[in-house]
């Protein structure tokens, strides 16, 4: 990985606006270049498709196969999302070197019991696994072990993890990407998008060889195998309040405006999961937020507010109305409130009125793990979660002797679930910045600011 700066270039004083049609001339030029570049040659798929797998039968062979194999296995699954409430698997698609490739209808079987026999405790290879393993758990498929290519590629600091990226990356193979956004749920499924499908397993094994690669090169293989290992008891978050991601909410005034939102979001997202379709497409955001602004109270109105239009605004008007009634009749304190309630520290916008000290801690924590992530050539958020650090220098433990805070801060990181190599790297950084946010700045004079900002 290079370490010239993205943006950096060279710029003689004085001349920036000199010659602005030669500059247009010179832009005109590049773009020219960039446009003649070669692409990457498509990737292709090295075998013949099969047929999809949705009998027994055919499910049995597959499995026989996959069996006698050896290797990781290449795993991956296609959703339906923006078309289906579930985000339950609508096609698995599998590789194993010496059994090929196979994709599998899960649809068509009440249990996929003989694929994880038949793969047993070899390893799965996924890209970005937490997309994935609650819908394959869904069907009964869980890892014993994993490799997380898009993980791999993060603690490696590539710039981009997507799948296609990578791959043209390391293998120098460009990915179709015009069926990435389909309706999986679909039958039968297209022939084009089956090959595309199984075009995203056919590279994860030899993906996975590079980055193992690379992984041990820089010295980050016992990062990658706890990350790893950590994955493998990953369950989705389930959100208290949900309905605060309905887009345009922070711009509402007013509990009962919230209020609305709330049971409007609610109500959408009864329709939708009893139809099995996205929320968004019974009821825009857009709609929700205009109704909890105008409040409307009769069909009409309701149906001359923004953004109900269609379907499922008109099919499903008296349960809007029903909904916003329902706000307008209920008291002040059942109303939400506008900061949610929780038990972690507050935003951090309002830590400098709460706590000065843990605000000069936050902004020391901030900097140093950032500057530390840059120097190991990774995404900060993977160096440490950001809600771990904020929960530590928020309530950090109560000794300021060094050696034993350090000790302390590790352990604390360590409840919070963060893996033994973060600790090791993160817990000397906050243990300074604990430190040094305890001492109060020293006053500076009007006088003394001035000189400092004229020298």
């Amino acid at each position: 990985m290079s370490d010239r700066p993205a943006a950096e270039t060279d710029v003689t004083p004085g001349t920036t606006d000199a010659a602005p049609e030669q500059a247009a001339t010179e832009q005109t030029a590049t773009e020219q270049t960039e446009e003649a570049a070669p692409q990457a040659p498509l990737l292709e798929l090295r075998e013949q498709l099969t047929d999809v797998i949705d009998t027994p039968a055919a499910l049995a062979a597959y499995c026989e196969a996959l069996a006698a194999a050896t290797g990781p296995v290449a795993i991956d699954a296609e959703r339906a999302s923006g078309y289906r409430y579930s985000s339950r698997a609508y096609l698995i698609q599998l590789r194993r070197e010496g059994a090929g490739s196979a994709l599998v209808d899960p649809i068509a079987f009440d249990s996929l019991a003989p694929v994880q026999e038949a793969i047993g405790d070899a390893e799965w290879i996924l890209h970005a696994a937490t997309q994935d393993l609650p819908c394959l758990a869904e069907v009964g498929l869980r890892p014993a072990a994993l490799f997380d290519t898009e993980l791999a590629g993060r603690l490696l600091g590539h710039p981009k993890v997507g799948l296609a990226s990578l791959v043209e990356t390391l293998l120098g193979r460009r990915m179709r990407k015009e069926h990435s956004a389909v309706d999986w749920s679909k039958r039968p499924l297209p022939r084009p998008w089956l090959e595309y499908a199984a075009l995203d397993v056919e590279v994860l094994v030899e993906l996975r060889a590079l980055l193992v690669a690379e992984l041990a090169e820089t010295g980050k293989t016992e990062w990658a195998r706890q990350e790893f290992e950590h994955l493998l008891d990953f369950t989705p978050t389930v959100r208290a309040e949900p309905w605060r991601r309905v887009s345009g909410s922070h711009r509402l005034r007013g509990r009962r405006a919230l209020g609305a939102v709330r049971e409007l979001w609610t109500t959408r997202d009864e329709i939708a999961r009893t139809r099995d379709v996205t929320p968004g497409r019974v009821l825009p955001d857009a709609a929700i937020i205009a109704a909890a602004e105008a409040l409307p109270t009769t069909r009409a109105a309701l149906l001359a507010t923004p953004g109900f239009k269609g379907r499922g605004a008109d099919r499903y008007a008296a349960r809007w109305v029903a909904a916003i009634e329902a706000v307008l009749a209920m008291p002040e304190s059942d109303l939400p409130t506008r900061v949610p309630r929780g038990d972690g520290p507050p935003p951090p916008r309002a830590w400098a009125d709460k706590d000065p000290v843990a605000a000069r801690r936050l902004v020391l924590a901030r900097e140093r793990t950032v500057a530390l992530a840059e120097e190991l050539h990774l995404p900060v958020e993977n160096l440490l979660t950001p809600d771990y650090l904020r929960r530590l220098v928020w309530t950090p433990p109560a000794t300021r002797v060094r050696a034993d805070l350090l000790v302390a801060v590790g352990e604390q990181l360590a409840s919070y679930g963060a893996r033994p190599w973060q600790v090791e790297l993160a817990a000397p950084v906050l243990t300074d910045a604990v430190l040094d946010g305890d001492v109060e700045p020293p006053v500076t004079s009007p006088d003394e600011a001035a000189a400092a900002a004229d020298g």
